[in-house]
C-alpha cells in the first residue's frame, strides 16, 4: 500500500476521533447512572444508531476498494456487545458514575489528544516526504532546464564562431562553452540516477515506514481502547454483581478484539494494484542532439574526479552513521512490539512511539545523503573508473577575499564580499567557487612561504597563457617584448620636454610636473590623495654598459648543443593557425627549415610556430648572441634618441617586412606608456616610471583611473599619467 497514505490517514483519524464518542459515552453513562435504567436504555439506543452510521467508515474506511457488506471490524463488534449489555447495568449508582469520569472519560480525552498529535506528526512527515520527492523532481527538471540552456548557448557560440570577425576568440568561447555543456550533462545524468534512487526509496522504504507507523498508531489506539473498556468493565463488575454474567460476556468479547484485526480488515478491503512511476531517463536537448553516455574527456575527468573524491570522502562516514541509526531504529521497533504484545509494561507508551519516530526521521535524512553519495560514486566509477587513485586533492577551505586575488585556474579576479572562493590550506591554490570542481587534483603538499610564492607565480603565468588562445586556435597577437631605454639624464632636460611635445602635442605650462591624481578610486580600492607637488628625483649613476641577453642564457641551454639560430629582420604579427608573433631583433631557434612553402618553423622562447622565411636571417653556427654596443662616454649610457635641438626628434621608424598574405580577424593588444613617475598608494595600484609600458585593460570610465596589466597582474593607474602608444 505504498500510495495509500491519504485514505489510511483518514481511517486512523476517524478511529482516533472515535475516542471522543467513547469518552462522551462514559460521561453520559455517568449522568445516566444517576438517572438509573430509564436513561441508560435511551443512551444505549442512541449510540447503537451512531455506530450503525459509522460502522462502515470505522471498519474499512471511507473509500474501500471492496464493499464489506454487513461485516464489521472487531472493535465495532465488541462495541455492539457493550451496547447490548448496557440495559442490564441500569442499577449502577452514583459512585460508579464518578469513577467513570475520573478513571475512564478524562484519561480517554488525554489519550485522544496524544493519539491525534502522533497522527498529525505522521501526516507532516508524509507531506515532507512528498515535498522532498517533488523537490527532487523539480531539482532534476531545473538541472534539465539548465542543461538545455547550456546546450542552447553552445549552439549559439558555434553559430557565432562561424560568422564572428574574431574567430579565434569566438572559437575559444565555443570550446569553453562546450566543456561547460559536458559538465552540465554529467550533472544531469547524475541527478537522474539520484532522483530514481530517491524515488525508489520513497515508494519502497519511506512511505511503507509511514504506513507502518499509521498501522502501529491504529493498533495502539485499539490497545488503549481495550484498556479503557477493560477498566470500565472491572468497575462495573465490582459494583454490579447481579450483572456479573453479562459483564463476563463483555470481557470475553473485548479480549477477542485483537489490535491487528481492525488493520487486517481495513487492508483486505482497501488493497489494490500499485503502479510504480517509471524511472527517469536522459532527454537530449532539442538544440543539441546527444546520447546518455557520460562525457569522459580529460576536462570532464577533472570535474568527475572532484565529484567522486567529494562523494567517496563522505560515503564511509555516512554508511557508519546509517548503520548506527538503523540499529537504534530496530531496537526501538522491538521495544514497541513488546509493548504491543503486552510482554513489557512501559511507563509511557507514547514515549516509545515518539522515540521511534524521531529515530526514523534521523535515519531518513542520513540515508538520503548516503544514497546520493553511493549513486554518484557508482555512476562516475562505472563511466571512468576510480579516477581518484593517485590524485592529490587540494585541502580547500571557503574564503572571502578582501584584496584583489586572481583565480589560479581561470586567471580572472576574485574580489569583493560577494565573491566567494576557496584557497588550499597546504599550497595556497586560490580559485572561484565556480572553479572548485574544475581544479586538477595536483596539490604539491604543504609548502612554506617562499614555495607558495613560487608556485603562485607559476600558476598565474599558466592561467594567463590559458586566457590567451593558443597559436593553433588563436589569431590574437602576442604581446611584444617590452624594453626600457635609459632616460636618467634626459628626462629632466629640455630635449626630453621637447620630445614629449613633439610626440604628444602641445603641453601646457608647467608640463614637467605630473597632473593631479584623481581623488576618486575605482571600486574596492582605498582612497588615494592627490599627488604632492613634484619633487626632484635622486638619480642613480647610469650603469657602465648596457648588454643584451648573454650567450648561453637562451632556453634549453643556448649554445650547449648545435642548434641553427636565426634573427628576426622585421616584426611579424601572427595571422593564422600555426603562426607566432615575434618582434624585430628577436633571436630564434630554427626547428624546421623552409621546404619551398615560404615559411620556417621556429622557437621563440617557449613558443613554437611558423614565420615567413623572408622575415628572418639565418645566423652562422659560431655566431654568438650579439651584444648591444657599449658606450663609454661621459654619460655612461646609450645615446639619447632625441636630437640636440629642441625642435626635432630622431624618431625611430619600424622597418616593414615583405608582404605576407594576411589573415584577418586578429585582435591586437593596446598599450599605454607612462608620461610621469608614479608611486602606488595601495596594493590595487601599479607604480610607474617614465616610459614604462603596460597593456591597457579598461579605459577611464569617468573616475580618472584606468586598469592596466603587467607581468600578469592587473591594477589601476591614473588615466592622465599614461598615453596610448
Amino acid at each position: 500500500m505504498q500510495d495509500g497514505f491519504k485514505p489510511a490517514n483518514v481511517y486512523v483519524a476517524n478511529n482516533i476521533a472515535f475516542f471522543d464518542d467513547v469518552q462522551a459515552y462514559f460521561r453520559e453513562r455517568s449522568a445516566a447512572e444517576k438517572r438509573y435504567s430509564a436513561e441508560l436504555s435511551a443512551i444505549a439506543k442512541k449510540y447503537y444508531d451512531k455506530k450503525a452510521k459509522k460502522s462502515t467508515s470505522l471498519s474499512v474506511g471511507d473509500t474501500p476498494t471492496m464493499t464489506p457488506g454487513s461485516l464489521e471490524s472487531a472493535s465495532m463488534t465488541t462495541w455492539s456487545t457493550i451496547l447490548t449489555k448496557l440495559e442490564l447495568v441500569a442499577s449502577e449508582h452514583d459512585r460508579l458514575a464518578n469513577e467513570f469520569i475520573t478513571k475512564i472519560a478524562d484519561p480517554i480525552k488525554d489519550v485522544t489528544l496524544k493519539l491525534d498529535a502522533q497522527r498529525k506528526r505522521q501526516v507532516e512527515y508524509a507531506e515532507k516526504l512528498e515535498k522532498e520527492k517533488e523537490a527532487q523532481y523539480a531539482a532534476l527538471q531545473k538541472v534539465k532546464t539548465k542543461y538545455d540552456s547550456v546546450c542552447q548557448d553552445v549552439e549559439s557560440k558555434r553559430k557565432k564562431s562561424e560568422s564572428a570577425f574574431d574567430k579565434a576568440k569566438a572559437q575559444s568561447s565555443f570550446q569553453h562553452q562546450l566543456q561547460e555543456m559536458n559538465n552540465m550533462k554529467n550533472t544531469y545524468l547524475i541527478a537522474i540516477n539520484v532522483t530514481n534512487k530517491q524515488k525508489e526509496k520513497h515508494y519502497h522504504e519511506f512511505l511503507p515506514e509511514v504506513m507502518d507507523n499509521l498501522q502501529d498508531l491504529a493498533e495502539f489506539r485499539t490497545m488503549k481502547l481495550n484498556g479503557f473498556w477493560s477498566e470500565a468493565t472491572q468497575l462495573e463488575f465490582s459494583m454490579l454483581q447481579n450483572c456479573s454474567g453479562e459483564v463476563d460476556h463483555m470481557a470475553k468479547e473485548i479480549v477477542r478484539n485483537e489490535p491487528q484485526l481492525d488493520s487486517m480488515m481495513y487492508m483486505q478491503h482497501n488493497a489494490g494494484a500499485f503502479q510504480e512511476p517509471p524511472d527517469k531517463v536522459f532527454e537530449p536537448s532539442p538544440v543539441w542532439h546527444d546520447d546518455d553516455s557520460m562525457v569522459t574527456d580529460e576536462a570532464a575527468k577533472v570535474y568527475l574526479r572532484n565529484v567522486l573524491n567529494k562523494s567517496k570522502g563522505q560515503l564511509g562516514e555516512l554508511r557508519r552513521e546509517v548503520d548506527k541509526k538503523r540499529r537504534e531504529v530496530e531496537a526501538s521497533k522491538r521495544a514497541k512490539q513488546r509493548v504491543l504484545e503486552g510482554t513489557e509494561k512501559a511507563q509511557d507508551e507514547f514515549l516509545v512511539l515518539t522515540q521511534l519516530f524521531l529515530q526514523q526521521e534521523d535515519l531518513h535524512q542520513v540515508d538520503r545523503k548516503r544514497l546520493t553519495a553511493e549513486v554518484e560514486t557508482s555512476t562516475i566509477t562505472s563511466a571512468v573508473g576510480d579516477v581518484t587513485l593517485g590524485a592529490k586533492s587540494h585541502n580547500f577551505k571557503s574564503q572571502t577575499f578582501k584584496i584583489p586575488t586572481n583565480c589560479d585556474l581561470c586567471g580572472e579576479r576574485i574580489w569583493g564580499l560577494s565573491a566567494k572562493g576557496f584557497d588550499c590550506r597546504d599550497c595556497g591554490y586560490t580559485c572561484h567557487s565556480k572553479c572548485e570542481m574544475k581544479v586538477p587534483a595536483e596539490c604539491p603538499g604543504e609548502l612554506n612561504k617562499e614555495e607558495r610564492k613560487k608556485y603562485k607565480q607559476e600558476r598565474q603565468e599558466m592561467a594567463n597563457t590559458l586566457l590567451k588562445p593558443s597559436a593553433s586556435s588563436s589569431h590574437v597577437n602576442e604581446m611584444p617584448d617590452l624594453t626600457r631605454t635609459n632616460t636618467v639624464s634626459s628626462v629632466r632636460s629640455g630635449y626630453a620636454a621637447s620630445a614629449h611635445r613633439s610626440i604628444s602635442g602641445p603641453i601646457s605650462p608647467g608640463d614637467d610636473a605630473p597632473p593631479d591624481v584623481p581623488n576618486t578610486r575605482p571600486p574596492a580600492a582605498s582612497p588615494t590623495p592627490s599627488s604632492a607637488p613634484r619633487k626632484n628625483r635622486i638619480l642613480a649613476p647610469p650603469p657602465p654598459a648596457f648588454v643584451s641577453e648573454l650567450p648561453g642564457s637562451a632556453p634549453n641551454g643556448g649554445g650547449q648543443h648545435q642548434e641553427q639560430k636565426a634573427k628576426m629582420l622585421y616584426t611579424f604579427e601572427s595571422g593564422g593557425e600555426g603562426e607566432i608573433s615575434v618582434p624585430e631583433g628577436r633571436e630564434l631557434v630554427v626547428l624546421e627549415p623552409d621546404t619551398g612553402s615560404g615559411w620556417t618553423r621556429v622557437r621563440a622562447g617557449y613558443k613554437e610556430g611558423n614565420v615567413p622565411t623572408a622575415y628572418i636571417e639565418i645566423l652562422p653556427p659560431s655566431t654568438p648572441t650579439a651584444l648591444v654596443p657599449q658606450h663609454t662616454g661621459q654619460s655612461g649610457r646609450p645615446p639619447s634618441t632625441y636630437s640636440n635641438s629642441g625642435s626635432s626628434i630622431a624618431a625611430s621608424t619600424k622597418k616593414k617586412g615583405p608582404a605576407v598574405a594576411p589573415r584577418r580577424g586578429a585582435k591586437k593588444l593596446q598599450y599605454v606608456e607612462a608620461l610621469y613617475d608614479y608611486q602606488a598608494g595601495s596594493d590595487t595600484e601599479h607604480s610607474m616610471t617614465v616610459g614604462e609600458r603596460f597593456v591597457l585593460i579598461k579605459e577611464d570610465q569617468g573616475d580618472g583611473w584606468a586598469e592596466v596589466e603587467k607581468g600578469g597582474v592587473t591594477k589601476s593607474v591614473p588615466a592622465n599619467y599614461v598615453q596610448a602608444v
